[in-house]
């Protein structure tokens, strides 16, 4: 039986974890390990000044208390596996919105993923899009995101992961019922117009703080391939296959005539 190793950012409560729970289930043994506390936007961080406890919520199903996505993965891997025991698999999400463009480098949903391909082990990171700061996910549910993760995987266990070490699969869900879908396209990340939502307040005793908002999702127009932003605005499921080689290959040799 195959292995899959769950996690996300949203919580271990979260509708999404457990949509995705729900729909992995024919796949293959489930093992999850999620955060305690909502992480989103915590990137690929590892957690260095505090220790980390795992509390059991069933079986085979865990809470990191206070870990971030990557903690989740890197501890399980060390504690609920072994080298001969490994996850063929590691799915983090459902993600209640977006994780498309730049905004990936922000992701915790992605961080999960990028930190099983570090570690030698396939890896989809699968956001569910929304609207209105995500209300309308209560009414569409996560219905087309349970399908398109049950088919990814399946091909997978069925044809291989199509990806070399280092890469993972960054999925988005367009925002409309199952029925609506017009399939799925293979896209690159798209670029994010990126504003500055900072809210100041006070608090009774006249001390300023902050709170960062969530800017609207808006995008540069783009050429060459289709952008997961653009994917999914028509409709479509939008696989992205995203490498951990931050590097500007392009621009060396234009540094090294520089230097």
């Amino acid at each position: 039986m195959k292995k899959i190793l769950i996690t996300n950012d949203d919580g271990y409560e979260s509708k999404g974890l457990h949509a995705l729970i729900e729909a992995l289930q024919p796949y293959g043994q489930i093992t999850v390990v999620a955060p305690a506390l909502e992480k989103s936007a915590c990137g690929h961080s590892l957690t260095l000044t505090r220790p980390l406890r795992f509390i059991g919520v069933e079986d085979d199903f865990y809470k990191l208390d206070d870990g971030t996505p990557s903690d989740c993965v890197f501890l399980a891997l060390h504690k609920l596996f072994d080298e001969s025991n490994r996850p063929d698999i590691v799915i983090s999400g459902i993600n209640k919105g977006a994780n498309m463009g730049e905004d990936i480098t922000y992701s915790g949903t992605a961080a999960a993923a990028m930190e099983a391909v570090l570690q030698g082990i396939p890896a989809i990171a699968i956001s569910q899009v929304c609207h209105d700061n995500c209300e309308n996910i209560d009414l569409l549910g996560y219905d087309l995101a349970k399908k398109a993760i049950a088919t990814l995987t399946e091909r997978i266990f069925e044809a291989g992961y199509p990806l070399p070490e280092r890469k993972f699969l960054n999925v988005n869900i367009p925002p409309i019922h199952h029925s609506e879908c017009l399939g799925y396209k293979i896209t690159r990340a798209g670029n994010r117009y990126y504003g500055n939502d900072a809210q100041v307040h006070h608090n009774p005793r006249g001390v300023e703080h902050y709170w960062i908002g969530l800017p609207r999702l808006d995008w540069l127009e783009a050429e060459g391939h289709l952008t997961d932003f653009e994917a999914v605005r028509q409709r479509f499921v939008s696989i992205t296959p995203v490498h951990l080689d931050m590097t500007s290959h392009q621009d060396i040799q234009t540094l090294e005539s520089w230097l």
